[in-house]
């Protein structure tokens, strides 16, 4: 079979096809027996994708995966390694599947994809992730390791000092002759661990085309570095819209990609002609950089049970309990704010939205020369703890005038 191509057939059929021992990675995302027909349109609602997760038993689906997986082994280097994504459907009698074909000993990972969604669904624990099972064919796997930043409570200077154990196995600093404590060997960082917080691809997406369980192009980029190198050979047997194989394009890697549906062999096609990817930037930005509130903003938020809002000046929070059933607003004057800019930004923020009550947290002392007492607003105005506190000690150095 040639490279860099997609290929429209069944996935073991075409697996049967490849060189033995001549891939370096297989992922693959099969249906993750769900018992559903999966489908999904277009933005502009000009093609509609689906397929077919159901099966006549759990056997049937177990067979398919049990086939698949024999082949991917015989493809594989003895340094490459598979990556089956599944969820929590069917991830347990996988799990034992690829027991069965790869060898407990050759298991090394359950990657824990975890991302965040919103639901009112059912009830229960919300879904917010799924598995990836990483298995080596052998022991003489590639793997290449990479770093993450330490976590922000980490204390730094501890982990640059080094360490010894005492007789008895306890782990203590290493000092010198003088007492002085000994300054380890240069910190890479934290090794890559097994959960990944990679966001789940957002309706409004560049990279989303509509397909049923698309998964993010930066998910797959993840996999592809820790176990190839350029001018390796990476195979999806479930490709899909082509995820994969755009990813391994953009990291110079070889593909291949089977899919059953010439719909998927069309659309991946023609993503592996625009390749567009998607970039993330909370991934380049982190989570810290969308906290915007202060600490002392948080504090007033709590005491009055209302929710936070980042990157929003015109409205701090939602009361978590709504008034005649609909949302709370809440502003907390700005250090630098009039009482009169803290309405009208929230009056601002609240245009279009019939929302029964608005509110306004005071957080300074102002005269009553401000303009405040010139803007008509219903929105409802509350004094701080800290301003209501302050004006009670100023009440009560007033000397009483007998």
């Amino acid at each position: 079979m040639e490279v860099n191509r997609i290929y429209k057939g069944n996935c073991i059929n075409k697996l049967t096809e490849l060189e033995s021992n001549s891939v370096d990675l297989v992922y693959f995302d099969p249906p993750f027996f769900t018992q559903k027909k999966h489908s999904l349109v277009t933005r502009d609602e000009s093609k509609k994708y689906e397929f077919s997760d159901s099966w006549d038993s759990l056997n049937d689906y177990l067979d398919l995966i049990e086939a698949c997986l024999i082949e991917c082994k015989r493809v594989l280097k003895e340094t490459g390694s598979v990556f089956l994504h599944c969820d929590k459907v069917a991830s347990h009698y996988i799990r034992v599947t690829l027991d069965k074909v790869f060898g407990m000993k050759n298991f090394q990972s359950e990657i824990i994809w975890s991302y965040k969604r919103w639901s009112n669904s059912k009830k229960g624990l919300l879904n917010s992730h799924q598995n990836i099972y990483f298995y080596s064919k052998s022991k003489h796997f590639k793997f290449n390791q990479y770093y993450t930043n330490y976590a922000s409570t980490t204390n730094i200077d501890q982990i640059l000092q080094d360490r010894k154990k005492t007789a008895k196995g306890k782990s203590i600093y290493k000092t010198d002759e003088d007492g002085n404590i000994v300054l380890g060997k240069e910190k890479k960082g934290v090794p890559l661990s097994d959960t990944w917080e990679i966001p789940y691809l957002n309706p409004k997406a560049k990279e989303r085309v509509g397909y049923p369980t698309q998964k993010p192009v930066l998910l797959l980029k993840e996999i592809i570095k820790i176990v190839t190198d350029k001018g390796d050979l990476v195979v999806d047997p479930f490709c899909g819209s082509g995820t994969t194989c755009v990813a391994a394009k953009s990291m110079d890697r070889n593909f291949i990609g089977i899919d059953a549906s010439q719909d998927a062999v069309e659309l991946a096609n023609r993503r592996l002609e625009e390749m567009i990817i998607t970039d993330s930037a909370l991934l380049n930005k982190g989570y810290n950089s969308y906290l915007e509130k202060s600490e002392y903003e948080m504090a007033i938020l709590k005491s009055i049970d209302a929710l936070p809002v980042q990157r929003n000046s015109g409205i701090d929070g939602f009361l978590r309990k709504h008034f005649n059933e609909k949302p709370v607003p809440v502003k907390i004057q700005g250090k630098r704010e009039t009482l009169n800019d803290a309405i009208e930004k929230l009056e601002k923020s609240c245009q279009g939205k019939e929302f029964e009550l608005k509110i306004v947290i005071q957080t300074r002392k102002e005269s009553r020369g401000n303009r405040l007492f010139e803007l008509e607003s219903d929105i409802e105005i509350i004094q701080s703890q800290e301003l209501i506190i302050e004006e009670l000690k100023e009440k009560s150095t007033v000397p009483n005038n007998v």
